[in-house]
């Protein structure tokens, strides 16, 4: 389409940093200071989301990957879209919710920058955990300790 000449583009606006993704390391040191709990064994995906699993630790990556497949797509004006924020008090930053109770997802302060508000935090947790969803890579397996 053609722009009449009287219209001038505007310039495109600059590319958003992204933030540091933490590394691998760092996610599990969290999610083990996190994690309350000796009874319990999580899977930890690539961008930051825990699956946690009670029961026997057979094939805890296969359960995890499943109920991430199911319930980790966030699908805008379902359930799957909804979350809740939780502020850590002993460490920094929050865990977002969605609708299944053990699927959470990490936000480190340094991922949202000044933009603390719930509804930021809230929508960066569930945008990792769709991405999750969609690359289902299972990053690290911690296995409860009374299963040692």
């Amino acid at each position: 389409m053609r722009l009449p000449s009287w219209l001038r583009r505007a310039p495109p606006p600059p590319a958003t940093p992204q933030p540091a993704a933490l590394s691998t390391a760092d996610l599990i040191a969290t999610w083990e200071r996190i994690i309350i709990g000796d009874a319990k064994h999580w899977v930890l995906f690539r961008h930051g989301t825990c699956v946690v699993l009670v029961g026997s630790p057979s094939g805890l990556s296969e359960r995890a990957l499943e109920i991430l497949r199911e319930w980790g797509p966030a699908h805008v004006g379902t359930p799957a879209a909804d979350f809740n924020i939780l502020t850590l008090l002993d460490h920094p930053g929050w865990v977002v919710t969605c609708h299944h109770p053990d699927v959470l997802s990490y936000v480190d302060p340094a991922e949202v920058g000044d933009k603390t508000d719930d509804f930021t935090v809230g929508l960066y947790g569930r945008s990792k955990r769709d991405e999750d969803a969609k690359d289902l890579e299972v990053v690290h397996v911690h296995v409860a300790q009374d299963a040692v």
